[in-house]
């Protein structure tokens, strides 16, 4: 028979979610869907937020709609082009000082069979899904270290599978980006870094809408994920405590086709 009373702890090793708020971070692809998401969700938590874009006018919205919760600051640049990548680097260290926080929202998609398809657009679309984050994330990673930060890649089930015909040049950036990203979290977890990545089913943005043009289907958003649902599950994950890491999240619509 046991001694212990009903209102013994016999054992609380509860750890506490981590706060987010006074945290820093760089948000890329910051002027719509998933990325305005994303920085709508973590201004909401208090984080002080670089949105980084090539749209002025786009960032300044996504700012707008921020400012109620937490500070933003826009950065008009092209990943694309190294140079930006360290100049944005160069502004934290100098104006912030620190780096929390690394989502990598920016991307592109041209979708056509391998008997019409461009070498131009199989370029255009290395350079915007691989090689920026690559190169952002290389660029950034002492502050990311020193703050014993959180790096997200937004990605695609196609970068689990290339299941589908005329995607394969986007499947290829894509299964090439979860290779960095599961390569990178080897390299950076001993230090104190977790990486995640969300791999998203269709999901209701303008790049979808644009897709669904090219394919000759109606453009239905209320059927496809919605990039708010993946902006509060990427903050729920981001609160967990430092004692766990989540390392790969698929998420899809309810409703299929």
């Amino acid at each position: 028979m046991s001694n212990t009373k009903p209102n013994d702890k016999i054992c609380d090793n509860t750890i506490a979610a981590r706060s987010l708020a006074g945290r820093v971070a760089v948000v890329t692809g910051a002027s719509g869907g998933v990325g305005r998401a994303a920085s709508i969700a973590l201004s909401q938590e208090g984080v002080h937020l670089c949105l980084v874009g090539r749209n002025s006018k786009a960032l300044a919205e996504t700012a707008a709609m921020t400012q109620q919760f937490s500070e933003a600051e826009s950065f008009e640049i092209d990943i694309t082009v190294e140079q930006n990548s360290r100049s944005l680097r160069l502004r934290l260290e100098r104006e912030l000082g620190r780096l929390d926080i690394l989502v990598h929202c920016a991307g592109v998609i041209r979708q056509a069979a391998m008997g019409q398809s461009s070498t131009e657009d199989f370029d255009l679309q290395y350079a915007t899904n691989v090689r920026a984050p690559y190169v952002l994330t290389r660029e950034l990673l002492p502050l990311l270290t020193a703050a014993k930060g959180q790096v997200v890649f937004i990605n695609s089930s196609v970068g689990l599978t290339a299941s589908r015909a005329e995607v394969g040049q986007y499947s290829a950036t894509k299964h090439a980006l979860r290779a960095i990203a599961d390569s990178l979290r080897e390299e950076v977890n001993p230090k104190g870094v977790s990486v995640l990545t969300m791999y998203l089913g269709r999901t209701a943005t303008a790049m979808q809408e644009a897709v669904c043009r090219a394919e000759g289907k109606p453009y239905r958003p209320e059927t496809l994920l919605q990039p708010e649902d993946v902006a509060s599950l990427m903050v729920q994950v981001l609160k967990l405590p430092p004692s766990a890491e989540v390392t790969d999240i698929s998420i899809r619509p309810m409703i299929k086709p």
